[in-house]
């Protein structure tokens, strides 16, 4: 294990290559359809899939039960004809294909009550977290302490996410899991309903107040009664945990997913003992009555994950700020959480979850107003999205372009994550660079080649 740290502290610091492996992404904004790419580094196209609908968000690989890429799943969130709910990010559908690009499954969750939108994330098991809207009529948000509903549309749209899991034999698939945020709101205004209490000392739960209802549009409501506007997801098996990403009140949140759906309900159980209230959050602390407006630092910010283990950054979180420091310019963020060996988050009395600010950001010439995101590689580098551009490039830890894309004109790409080569052989030995199925000096002395130039990159 020495050995292999010392060879990748030594690849890192010393390459200004980007990582290789395939980018993954399905550009929108072409017609109803939709084409997932796979391509190399070298801008070929390593594999493809078509759909008959354009894409919500970014397309997901799977590893099959056995290696190799002939056995990998491609999971593709997108939209359907008619939903429920029309604007940004809206989609409705889950569908999974297999290599070749067959259709070996799908579902639908658009309906009166609930609408599928944005992102999805595949579980280690297979199972797909699904971020949907879920639709209450005012008359549902005055019994939970709402004081102004969108008036024009008698509604106002919530969260909930559904964890499905697909069966690709019977096309069937069963909900075991959700999480509703009604279920984890405070209120200040009321003192009759059950949820009353003051917002400044309840950080685990949203101010259920929180962003007007304009007509017009603005956080929290918007002209379709969009509230919290959740445009990611991401799982983290290790921690048991999911990170959401909230547009319209420009911030991150962190729950539990060790519960049973009956604890998540509430607010005890699981590993954190907090049951389904929010065991972090980051962002616009003004939220929740501990700051204000010189202490946001999110703004309808994107794409929010957790950097791997093993890769430089590992356990922290890195998201695209869609407006950094001003409305026309975008920035990539990095930022440590407060998170304790039991996976708590700190928090002091009166304070609002640290950090203070970020501890990397890459930001200059590039601008979205809409989805793209941020993914750290295992060399250190990072690979951008800027979905308004339909461009995706690859930084170095330093800032500088070692990788880019330029899609065209007339699509989005709304965001794009890269695969490794090893991503399709599950018995590569990392740090072997040899290919010997052995990490020992052979492998200092290629690392020391390829330190003076003598021989070329090698991902491993």
């Amino acid at each position: 294990m020495r050995i292999f740290n010392i060879l990748f502290l030594i690849t890192f610091l010393f390459t200004q290559e980007p990582y290789g492996g395939y980018v993954l992404y399905t550009p929108g904004g072409m017609g109803s359809g939709g084409t997932s790419y796979l391509r190399d580094v070298d801008n070929s196209i390593y594999n493809s899939w078509s759909h008959s609908n354009g894409p919500a968000s970014m397309p997901y690989l799977h590893p099959g039960e056995e290696p190799g890429f002939e056995n990998t799943l491609l999971y593709y969130p997108c939209r359907v004809n008619s939903p429920t709910m029309d604007t940004g990010g809206v989609g409705g559908r889950v569908e999974i294909y297999n290599w070749d690009g067959d259709l070996l499954w799908g579902y639908t969750l658009s309906n009166n009550d609930y609408q599928h939108h944005h992102d999805i994330d595949v579980l280690p098991n297979g199972n797909i977290l699904m971020v949907a809207w879920e639709r209450l009529y005012s008359s549902q948000w005055q019994a939970i302490g709402r004081t102004s509903v969108n008036n024009s549309l008698n509604q106002m749209w919530t969260t909930v996410i559904f964890e499905i899991e697909p069966n690709i034999e019977t096309g069937g698939a069963e909900t075991v899991w959700e999480w509703h945020i009604t279920d984890h709101l405070v209120q200040d205004t009321n003192p009759s309903l059950d949820n009353y209490g003051i917002i400044s000392e309840n950080p685990q739960l949203m101010d259920v107040n929180c962003g007007n209802a304009g007509s017009n549009g603005g956080p929290g409501g918007g002209a379709n009664g969009d509230w919290m506007h959740i445009n990611a997801i991401d799982y983290n098996a290790d921690l048991d945990q999911i990170a959401l990403s909230s547009r319209h009140q420009s911030e991150i949140y962190i729950i539990d997913h060790s519960t049973t759906t009956e604890e998540a309900a509430g607010h005890t159980g699981g590993n954190s003992g907090m049951g389904g209230d929010f065991l972090y959050r980051w962002g616009n602390p003004q939220n929740y009555d501990r700051g204000n407006s010189s202490d946001q630092i999110l703004d309808d910010q994107h794409g929010v994950n957790w950097i791997p283990e093993g890769y430089p950054g590992e356990g922290n979180l890195i998201l695209f700020n869609n407006r950094h420091s001003g409305n026309n310019s975008s920035a990539a963020l990095e930022f440590i959480t407060p998170i304790n060996d039991n996976g708590t988050y700190d928090i002091l009395e009166n304070s609002p979850y640290k950090p203070e600010t970020y501890t990397w950001i890459h930001q200059g010439g590039f601008h979205s107003d809409v989805q793209s995101g941020a993914f750290r590689q295992p060399n250190g580098n990072t690979l951008i999205s800027d979905a308004n551009s339909s461009y995706v490039f690859e930084v170095s830890y330093d800032g500088e372009v070692v990788w880019e894309l330029n899609a065209g004109n007339n699509m989005m790409i709304p965001r794009a994550q890269k695969y490794g080569y090893d991503y399709f052989d599950n018995d590569v030995l990392l740090g072997d660079l040899n290919n010997d199925q052995i990490i020992n000096v052979l492998d200092i002395i290629s690392t020391v080649n390829i330190v003076l130039g003598i021989d070329n990159y090698n991902i491993n």
